[in-house]
């Protein structure tokens, strides 16, 4: 754990939780000084009726009194595509929006981040600013984007709402892009758990674990702090206790709104010891190869890159542990405890419904080899590149019944 070495940590988001904090949507936005909003989601929020939801709350807004909702862009694909993000910044300027509403998943919140930077930097296609698939802004040539902007997340998994972070995928090159600047994030994040209780089970199990993998790496990272480690150990816990319970009993509000609460810890964590990734690593180059949802590859691979990376997680494997409530004695040593931390985490696989491996996707031996390249290339790889033989031997667990020639 870092300690004298400087670190950076902000989370600038105003962050409001509750049961129908969406009602207060309007008067935030006027607050922020914005008159004409536009909301982004996408096509399977607006079937499960969540977009009418949140739309309504502009229109019992006395007239006068609040911003006014002028448009609805819904076109908006998995993994935050750069043509969405094109499109809904085109879009945002033909209808004159000043405040940006995002209500979704990782996806939409993703989508919403690239077009305030793309609107804020006068960009047609949001490629131009991230042409080598990475880019890290700070200060000084990070300033202030003074574009209103509220976050509604609907799945307990990224924590995009809140994190400096924008994940974009690239159609040309086949690879998520990653811009980082602290000013992407939401001004404010609104945690309303109702808008979360119609998710799938297995959607809200594999975003779980993205929230999971999220304070994992943060807590494992050489760059933690005791800053980082607070919210990703309490994130942990959270969606230890919690995960299980949401994907049985989508109903249960409480447990959603803690997922909610651990989802935003973990990536706060994630974001400011941002360092050794080797999940998500793999999660980036696959999903972005074979389009797996990013939260199932990240699921898949957690417990596999644990055991075949064990350096990373052994120094404070014991206090890992402890968080997810893994039996451990005095006398265990840290191989011990890893192990045992890796069964529980199978076992929370096991209970939320989860693979573990992709084999539903039907990878073949020459699409294994590609992931070789493609790992070694992601962004991700930046801090701790793999050899070829780990990243080959990872991909045989994934896909056990292949075999790469």
């Amino acid at each position: 754990m870092q300690t004298r070495t400087m670190s950076e940590f902000m989370l600038r988001s105003a962050i409001y939780s509750g049961s129908n904090t969406r009602a207060i949507v309007p008067n935030l936005f006027k607050g922020l000084g914005a008159k004409r909003v536009l909301l982004l989601s996408d096509r399977g929020l607006e079937s499960a009726g969540i977009v009418k939801k949140v739309a309504e709350i502009f229109r019992l807004t006395p007239q006068g009194s609040g911003p006014e909702l002028v448009g609805i862009f819904l076109d908006i694909a998995q993994d935050a595509e750069s043509n969405s993000v094109n499109a809904a910044a085109r879009y945002a300027r033909e209808i004159a929006a000043d405040g940006l509403l995002a209500v979704g998943g990782g996806s939409v919140l993703d989508t919403v981040k690239g077009v305030k930077y793309a609107l804020h930097h006068g960009l047609s296609d949001i490629k131009e600013a991230i042409p080598g698939g990475f880019v890290m802004e700070q200060f000084p040539k990070a300033n202030y984007i003074p574009i209103p902007h509220i976050a509604i997340p609907t799945t307990a998994g990224t924590g995009s709402e809140v994190s400096p972070i924008a994940v974009i995928f690239n159609e040309d090159i086949q690879m998520k892009t990653n811009i980082i600047n602290p000013f992407l994030s939401a001004d404010m994040a609104v945690l309303d758990p109702d808008l979360t209780v119609g998710l799938p089970p297995s959607i809200t199990a594999f975003t779980g674990f993205d929230a999971l993998t999220h304070a994992i790496e943060a807590f494992a990272s050489p760059t933690a702090t005791a800053i980082t480690d607070a919210h990703a150990l309490q994130a942990i816990r959270l969606i230890e206790k919690n995960l299980p319970e949401v994907v049985t009993n989508g109903e249960n509000v409480d447990a959603r709104m803690e997922m909610l609460q651990a989802s935003l810890m973990g990536i706060t964590a994630f974001s400011f010891a941002l360092n050794a990734i080797p999940v998500h690593n793999f999660a980036h180059a696959y999903g972005a190869l074979f389009r797996i949802p990013h939260g199932l590859a990240n699921a898949v691979f957690l417990p596999i890159v644990m055991e075949s990376i064990p350096q990373l997680y052994l120094p404070k494997i014991r206090e890992l542990a402890e968080a997810l409530r893994v039996e451990v004695s005095t006398n265990d040593n840290q191989e011990t405890i890893l192990e045992k931390t890796v069964e529980k985490i199978r076992l929370l696989q096991q209970k939320t419904g989860l693979p573990i491996d992709f084999a539903s996707y039907n990878l073949t031996d020459e699409d294994l080899v590609r992931t070789i390249p493609a790992v070694s290339k992601d962004p991700a790889s930046i801090n701790l590149p793999m050899p070829k033989e780990l990243i080959e031997a990872i991909g045989r667990r994934v896909v056990p019944t292949k075999v790469i020639n």
